[in-house]
C-alpha cells in the first residue's frame, strides 16, 4: 500500500490504513469503527483502544496522511539545492507522484464531506503549506506583489490538482515526458512577473 511511516506495524496502523480503504471504497458514510474493526479481524472494542471515536480515527488518518507526504517532502527538501524556485518545483512535482502512487490517500485528501470536523478540513489543508510558502517566499524575493502572489498560488495549485486529475483519468500518461511538461508550465509560471 504505498508509501508507510516506519510505525506500520501496530494494531493503530492497522486501523489507520482499514480506515482509509473503507472511506475509499464507501465513503465516509460507510467507514465507522465496527467497520473497520472487522476490515482487521479485530473485535468492535479493540478501535476504542486507539480512537475515541469515528472522528478520533479520521483525523487520525488525515494525521497520518500528513506525515507521509512530510517524510517524503522532507526528502526532496534535502535533496534539492538551496534555491527557491528549484525546491518549488520539486515539491511540486513530488506532490503529484505522491497522488498518484497513493491512490488511497488521494481519496482522502480529495474527499469534501459537511460530516468533515473543521479541525479535520484544517489539517487536510496543512498539506500544501511548504508548497504554499515556497511560492511567498519566491515571490517576496522576486517582489511580486500580494496580488500576484495569489494567482501564483492558483495556478500552481491548479497545475498539480488538475495534473493529478488527468493522470487518475488516462487523459494524459503518467511518464517523464508529461512530468516535464508539468515542470516546463510552473517554470514558466514563474518566469512571468
Amino acid at each position: 500500500m504505498g508509501q508507510q511511516p516506519e510505525y506500520a506495524s501496530s494494531l493503530r496502523e492497522k486501523l489507520i490504513l482499514s480506515g482509509i480503504r473503507i472511506i475509499e471504497e464507501a465513503g465516509v458514510s460507510g467507514f465507522s469503527l465496527r467497520r473497520t474493526a472487522a476490515e482487521c479481524g479485530v473485535s468492535c472494542a479493540a478501535p476504542y483502544r486507539h480512537f475515541k471515536d469515528k472522528e478520533d480515527l479520521m483525523t487520525a488518518i488525515i494525521l497520518y496522511i500528513g506525515d507521509c507526504w512530510h517524510e517524503k517532502q522532507q526528502a526532496v527538501l534535502r535533496d534539492c539545492p538551496d534555491d527557491t524556485r528549484t525546491q518549488l518545483v520539486a515539491v511540486s512535482l513530488a506532490y503529484i507522484r505522491f497522488l498518484m502512487e497513493n491512490p488511497h490517500f488521494r481519496s482522502i485528501i480529495m474527499i469534501k464531506d459537511p460530516g468533515m470536523l473543521p479541525e479535520q478540513v484544517r489539517l487536510k489543508s496543512k498539506l500544501s503549506d511548504v508548497s504554499i510558502a515556497l511560492i511567498d517566499r519566491y515571490c517576496a524575493e522576486q517582489g511580486l506583489s500580494e496580488e500576484r502572489r495569489r494567482v501564483k498560488t492558483f495556478v500552481v495549485r491548479s497545475l498539480l490538482y488538475g495534473a493529478a486529475l488527468m493522470f487518475d483519468n488516462g487523459e494524459i500518461d503518467y511518464n517523464e515526458e508529461n512530468f516535464a511538461l508539468i515542470a516546463a508550465a510552473i517554470e514558466r509560471e514563474f518566469d512571468l512577473a
